[in-house]
């Protein structure tokens, strides 16, 4: 009898094992309520509606902190999708409209997160290093976004860990559907807006006509 209450004894040991485990306190930040203002970013686009993105301060602070600061300045508005991969994403935040340009901020640091590259991840865009790159230029790479970003139209889990998801399209993706597809569109789709909803924006406002690439819009005067 006295063997079996050992065995029992040792058995319960590894029972409450997992219990353990389950308790394990974690410091990961909490992500702020969807309906925190301060943390809503809002692209008014010329494809015909508002989205509205759920920013993660919690996660990529430096490229929220980034994001909110060009939609104050008025960065964003008037930017086109310059690069629309249909099956893939849309990439925008570039003032040249070639890939190529960027805010005149310094560059944000990597901050490669735990979120996935979901249908409506919110990323920003950086340099790719070549295959064959060292750990120099690879962590140059990695450290080069700056005011560019793309949504996923389709999950892509093979960029995890490779971008930095900052935010996700928690209304309104349709209207990121609806981005003109091209690398470059022959015809983009545009921010007309970017706002932060804390700072009281209008109302979403259709264009009364979509400008074509390098048309400048005319204001006529009262009569």
């Amino acid at each position: 009898m006295r063997f079996v209450a050992a065995l029992f004894a040792f058995l319960g040991m590894f029972a409450v094992v997992p219990a353990a485990a389950q308790v394990i306190p974690t410091s990961r930040p909490a992500p702020p309520a969807t309906t925190d203002l301060e943390n809503l970013w809002l692209l008014d686009l010329s494809s015909g509606g508002r989205v509205t993105i759920w920013l993660r301060p919690d996660v990529a602070p430096k490229m929220v902190e980034r994001v909110k600061t060009l939609t104050r300045d008025g960065f964003y508005d008037g930017l086109t999708f310059h690069r629309v991969i249909e099956g893939f994403m849309a990439q925008s935040g570039d003032p040249l409209g070639t890939g190529a340009g960027e805010s005149e901020l310094p560059d944000v640091e990597a901050e490669f997160n735990y979120l996935p590259h979901v249908r409506g991840a919110v990323s920003a865009a950086r340099e790719s290093a070549p295959p064959d790159a060292d750990e120099a230029t690879e962590t140059a790479a990695n450290n080069s976004a700056n005011s560019q970003f793309f949504i996923t139209f389709v999950p892509r889990l093979s960029l995890d860990q490779k971008y930095t998801v900052f935010g996700r399209v928690i209304d309104g993706m349709e209207h990121v559907d609806a981005i003109t597809r091209g690398e470059p569109p022959a015809n983009p789709t545009r921010i007309l807006h970017a706002y932060i909803a804390a700072d009281n924006p209008p109302p979403y406002q259709a264009p009364t006509r979509v400008l074509s690439e390098g048309e400048e819009e005319i204001t006529l005067p009262p009569s």
